[in-house]
């Protein structure tokens, strides 16, 4: 690995770090150049500007989150809620750290690596969960009535939702004070409520016969 590659994500890594803990807005290159040691001529000699910074930054993320994913659906040997738990899981972690104040600088201050984001979020849960609830109907493990389509737009539907704070913001500060979870746990319950809904076995089954 070259020294410009090692230095490039040495960068990229440091920059992020500072998006997710200080948001977009109030990092400065100045803020970068400093956590790496590093002056910011330097710095600009490798990017010209935070917005170059921030894209490259979310492009790492996205390689990432779709590496893992793609491996583990590729798996022929993890059973499917395995699967999907580990899918579920891998979305989480590299989505859960993002803070809603970062989301809340990119719609403003970086709508296009906003949308850029939005897209791929979406799209990848639509073409990964399609994929994999088809593998869960294929082995009897989902219900095949349900329509896959539905599944996927809900699923992707409440993960969009999670990330945009203007669909927070709407609500009563009563609703949303009384969510004492991480950004984590949101997203595991919020997916949980989706595939395993909120009934407890006993009353599944009354509303099942009812």
């Amino acid at each position: 690995m070259s020294k410009k590659t090692v230095n490039e994500r040495s960068i990229l890594e440091s920059a992020y770090s500072l998006f997710l803990k200080k948001g977009y807005r109030h990092t400065t290159m100045d803020d970068i150049a400093l956590s790496l040691a590093m002056s910011k001529k330097t710095l600009y000699k490798y990017y010209p500007g935070k917005l170059e910074l921030l894209s490259a930054s979310f492009e790492i993320l996205k390689t990432k989150m779709t590496a893992k994913v793609e491996a583990i659906l590729e798996n022929k040997y993890i059973p499917f809620p395995l699967k999907l738990k580990s899918t579920l899981t891998v979305i989480a972690t590299h989505l859960a750290p993002i803070n809603p104040e970062l989301f809340e600088d990119l719609r403003e201050y970086a709508p296009e690596v906003w949308e850029e984001l939005r897209v791929y979020i979406n799209e990848s849960a639509y073409i990964r969960f399609q994929k994999l609830i088809k593998q869960g109907v294929d082995q009897g493990l989902v219900n095949p009535r349900i329509n896959i389509s539905l599944m996927v737009m809900l699923y992707a539907a409440a993960v969009q939702s999670l990330l945009d704070p203007k669909f927070i913001g709407q609500f009563p500060e009563d609703i949303t004070g009384q969510i004492n979870l991480s950004p984590s746990e949101i997203y595991d319950q919020a997916i949980s409520i989706i595939y395993n809904g909120i009934l407890t076995e006993e009353a599944r089954n009354e509303f099942v016969n009812a």
